[in-house]
């Protein structure tokens, strides 16, 4: 691994929980080199080497066995010959780390417009998957590029909530009312559980969708669930600051 600990990030950022298993000491004959870095994941070795062989089935055995619990650091020493089962005699020591996935914080955005851009530019710096939807390729084409960042064209912007399931955290900030009010519909109607859902708009507008809302056959418990307007009363209305209001109301949301 030419950075370990920066694909070890991203890992962690995707919300894996890994070992990251660490030669520290050699002595005599053996595969490996002081400072070799292994990351084990629940399915077995994901990333780099300790040497191969029968030492590093042990060291991967090890590893797992931590992402189950119990201590989340641990020193080992093995004589290759008598604890390995190898024919070299030497021994190697070992640090094993388990290191934590951050939640998984999902962010669907309805919309790439100017408080869009702008608030893609905030939350791609943060732990969070991002997927930004639209009908205009233009608009998409000019926001950040990031690994944690994907943008989706679409017909018709209601097309893009398949990507919203379970807990994700919902912004709808279409070309207007009327592209608004079907994504809000579908994600309404399906249950989808979302643990946040905001339209950008006024106090008038609320009340209309949630008049229309009502007429397309949402129920008033689930409507009153609805974020509109969106944001943090901070700021003033420039796209900047509006998407610095709305990042600030997403992470009081998510809580800590």
């Amino acid at each position: 691994m030419a950075n370990p600990w920066s694909e070890i990030g991203r890992l962690c950022a995707g919300g894996e929980t890994v070992t990251v298993v660490t030669v520290t000491g050699t002595r005599g004959s053996v595969p490996g080199e002081v400072g070799a870095k292994m990351v084990v994941g629940a399915n077995g070795r994901m990333l780099g080497t300790v040497g191969g062989g029968k030492v590093e089935s042990k060291a991967v055995a090890t590893a797992a066995a931590m992402l189950s619990g119990g201590a989340r650091c641990a020193l080992a020493t093995w004589n290759l010959q008598r604890d390995v089962g190898m024919t070299c005699g030497g021994e190697m020591s070992f640090l094993f780390e388990r290191v934590a996935g951050v939640p998984d914080w999902h962010v669907v955005i309805f919309g790439a417009g100017h408080v869009a851009q702008a608030l893609v530019h905030v939350l791609g710096k943060m732990a969070c998957r991002i997927d930004v939807v639209d009908e205009r390729a233009e608009w998409l084409e000019r926001l950040p590029v990031g690994r944690n960042i994907s943008t989706h064209q679409v017909a018709r912007f209601e097309d893009g909530v398949r990507l919203v399931r379970q807990g994700s955290m919902l912004v709808c900030m279409t070309k207007g009312h009327s592209t608004d009010r079907p994504v809000l519909r579908e994600v309404f109607l399906n249950g989808l559980g979302v643990s946040f859902l905001g339209a950008i708009g006024s106090a008038a507008k609320r009340a209309v969708l949630l008049r229309e809302l009502r007429e397309d056959g949402v129920g008033e418990e689930v409507l009153q669930s609805l974020v509109c307007p969106l944001g943090l009363p901070v700021g003033g209305n420039d796209p900047a600051e509006i998407a610095v209001s709305i990042a600030a109301q997403l992470l009081e949301r998510r809580g800590p």
